[in-house]
């Protein structure tokens, strides 16, 4: 985890935020903290997307198909607004490295390591399906290899499996 800039924000919708996890195309992630003290990543949505009304309706579709999500292996959807000024997406904070991270840093993992984390990889995607949802973006940084499994995380782009392109 990186320290706040000097320009990002304090606070999104009640989450105060404390530190920065990532960055994508389509917005930045912190860590945050509820007003009930659990640690939360908070998933604020750039501005050149937040003016277009487009993104604003395909980002509230993707919110409401994530919020189906369930299941051991992903990270559950907590809290949003996608209507806000910069539209946001809270999950539960998983902590641990992501498996992109893990095998840059330590190498290539053990057959047996592999093993667990496909059945986990498996059973999170299945709860996924299940729900009529498709990830889209399923890679080695949106796996968190959590203390008790890997976690499937960021759906940003995640759209019901019965949507348009």
């Amino acid at each position: 985890m990186d320290p706040l800039r000097p320009g990002d924000p304090r606070q999104v919708g009640p989450y105060r935020l404390t530190g920065r996890l990532g960055a994508g195309g389509m917005g930045e992630v912190f860590l945050g903290v509820s007003p009930g003290g659990r640690k939360v990543a908070v998933k604020l949505i750039r501005p050149e997307h937040a003016s277009s009304p487009q993104f604003r309706a395909r980002f509230a579709r993707e919110v409401q198909a994530a919020q189906r999500v369930g299941g051991f292996h992903t990270a559950p959807v907590v809290d949003a607004d996608p209507d806000a000024e910069s539209p946001w997406l809270v999950t539960a904070f998983i902590p641990g490295p992501s498996l992109h991270r893990l095998v840059t840093e330590q190498g290539p993992l053990e057959p047996a390591t592999v093993r667990e984390m496909g059945a986990g990889l498996a059973e999170g995607l299945a709860a996924i399906h299940a729900c009529g949802v498709v990830h889209r973006d399923l890679k080695p940084g949106n796996v968190i290899m959590a203390e008790d499994g890997p976690r499937v995380i960021d759906f940003g782009i995640a759209r019901p499996d019965d949507a348009g392109p």
